[in-house]
């Protein structure tokens, strides 16, 4: 049983013994039965009124629990249907009370949800109304009078971020152009003039529209001060390479150009001013020392003509540098040729300078070849020797390539200028191979002196003997003192007969001087001993011929005989 039936039970039991007791008073006061009966029915219509008017109660909470479920359902529909969540689901045997506080908690969970996505709507819209402000773009397209989804929330914030995003960039990028256009404008000494450049220069930076078409005009208006700046500066450099190009032909000395090296950098107005003063004077000045400006350029002209590889005929095609009449149209000529032969070299520079590499290999080729053939160089004794050969068989290799490389950039500008590259008066492939050509026969050439020579000189030594050699000293050999006797493999040798022949602890040959002879007379002929042997002095000539041929022979295996 229920507690609260047990209640009730209790509070009847306690309504009979109230009667009971009051019945006994009554009797023991005495009063009569209808008296009592009119008593009781007081106390039964207090007792019913109080129920009844319990029992309204109750029945009124009833109601309005029901009409409380009833819109709460009606609301809880509506706000589901707004959020676009899922409807709500009652649970199975639930009382009246826990079904109207279920759906009341339910209720006020989908309004606060309503109020915050409404409130952060709202706030949406705000910054996007001022970033599309900023901006200059048009505003979100979004239903503020509906409630957003959570979906519609999230690309709302996702737009917003990009616009910010898109804001941050243009601001840096309308500082960065804000701070260059100040700085073109001190520089071009330009005061704006423009609502636009006004707004640019002195206005708020928050308060500048970043439209795209602005930021585009800023871009404009940069590009044309850096455009006239640029201009100002080359002007001013020209100025500059003016006056230099001056001092050097007037011999400017060091002491009158520092006044004018303050001007020297920067692009200003007054700078540009000072500059052209500056030239005007030297200008006047030149046509004061037309004679020695002229033979300066001339000095110029013979350099470039150097760098360009000019022929003889080409340098005589110039006329006005052979003449001697120093007027105002002869300086014209000559600063008219000096400016095309150095816009000519610019123009061809890493031609002329491979050209100028090759030159330098070629008779760094020439010096090794000659040192080649220079027998001296045996007598090296700082390892020099080696490192000449490792740095000629190294440039062996590149000289060719070198050739190879420069003949097709040659081939590529002649077929650009439909003209040929000329070398020295002839075209640089038919120089080089020239120049291979002349090599080979120089080194033909003293081939066939030096085989002449060794010809000759063994012919001598075949018919007169071989002239005395002086060995090289060489180290841990004591040379010879005179007056003292030399032993060799423990024989003395106090003298010898003449040519005869011995052989030095080092190897080699060494011959005596042959003997005067004297010129046979009449029918008679000269017997002379040789030797201790009996032979005779033909059959020792021979011999002593052989061992010069042998000696000779040594030395050629060495290297090349000096001549």
């Amino acid at each position: 049983m229920r507690r609260s039936e047990v209640l009730a039970e209790e509070s009847v039991v306690c309504l009979q013994k109230a009667l009971i007791h009051l019945r006994e008073i009554w009797e023991l006061i005495g009063i009569p039965e209808e008296q009592r009966l009119q008593r009781t029915e007081v106390v039964k219509k207090h007792i019913k009124d109080l129920l009844d008017r319990m029992i309204a109660e109750e029945e009124s909470l009833r109601e309005r629990l029901l009409k409380s479920i009833s819109f709460c359902e009606k609301e809880l529909s509506t706000l589901c249907s707004e959020l676009q969540v899922k409807p709500f689901q009652e649970e199975k045997e639930t009382t009246v009370l826990q079904l109207e506080k279920d759906l009341r908690t339910q209720v006020e969970l989908l309004r606060k949800q309503k109020k915050e996505r409404k409130q952060e709507l709202k706030l949406l819209q705000e910054q996007d109304q001022e970033l599309c402000e900023i901006l200059c773009m048009p505003t979100y397209d979004v239903d503020s009078t509906s409630v957003p989804t959570l979906e519609e929330l999230n690309l709302f914030r996702q737009h917003v971020a990009t616009l910010r995003e898109t804001k941050e960039s243009r601001h840096e990028q309308f500082v960065n152009i804000k701070r260059q256009i100040i700085l073109c404008m001190e520089e071009l000494e330009h005061t704006p003039d423009t609502s636009f450049e006004k707004d640019i220069v002195c206005e708020d930076e928050s308060a500048f529209c970043l439209s795209l078409e602005n930021i585009a005009t800023l871009q404009k208006l940069l590009q044309q001060l850096e455009i006239k700046k640029s201009k100002n500066e080359a002007e001013c450099e020209g100025l500059r390479a003016q006056i230099r190009e001056l001092w050097n032909r007037l011999q400017i000395p060091e002491e009158e150009r520092e006044p004018v090296t303050a001007i020297m950098t920067g692009s200003k107005a007054k700078v540009r001013n000072a500059l052209q003063l500056e030239v005007d004077r030297l200008e006047e000045l030149k046509m004061q020392n037309i004679k020695q400006v002229i033979e300066t350029i001339r000095v110029e002209l013979a350099q470039f003509w150097e760098q360009c590889f000019y022929s003889q005929e080409q340098r005589q095609a110039f006329a006005p540098y052979y003449s001697e009449d120093y007027t105002e149209t002869l300086l014209h000529l000559h600063d008219a040729e000096i400016v095309r032969l150095r816009n000519y070299y610019e123009t061809h520079k890493e031609l002329f300078e491979g050209v100028q590499k090759w030159e330098e290999s070629w008779k760094l080729f020439l010096e090794f070849e000659r040192k080649a053939s220079d027998p001296s160089r045996f007598t090296n004794r700082g390892g020099n020797l080696l490192k000449e050969e490792k740095e000629r068989a190294k440039l062996q290799k590149t000289l060719p390539k070198l050739e190879e490389e420069l003949k097709a950039r040659i081939e590529k500008w002649e077929e650009e200028q439909s003209m040929a590259f000329m070398v020295n008066g002839q075209k640089f492939m038919e120089y080089v191979t020239e120049q291979w050509e002349l090599h080979r026969l120089e080194k033909e050439k003293a081939k066939q002196e030096r085989q002449l020579k060794n010809k000759r000189q063994t012919e001598t030594e075949m018919l007169y003997g071989s002239a005395p050699r002086t060995p090289s000293k060489r180290p841990g050999l004591t040379p010879n003192k005179p007056g003292k006797v030399r032993k060799m493999n423990t024989t003395t040798m106090s003298s010898a007969t003449p040519n005869s022949s011995i052989r030095p602890a080092f190897g080699g040959t060494m011959h005596r001087s042959p003997v005067s002879r004297l010129p046979p007379s009449g029918s008679k002929s000269v017997v002379t001993s040789m030797c201790s042997g009996k032979k005779t002095p033909r059959a020792a000539r021979l011999r002593a011929n052989k061992e010069n041929m042998e000696f000779n022979g040594s030395m050629l295996s060495e290297g090349p005989v000096p001549l």
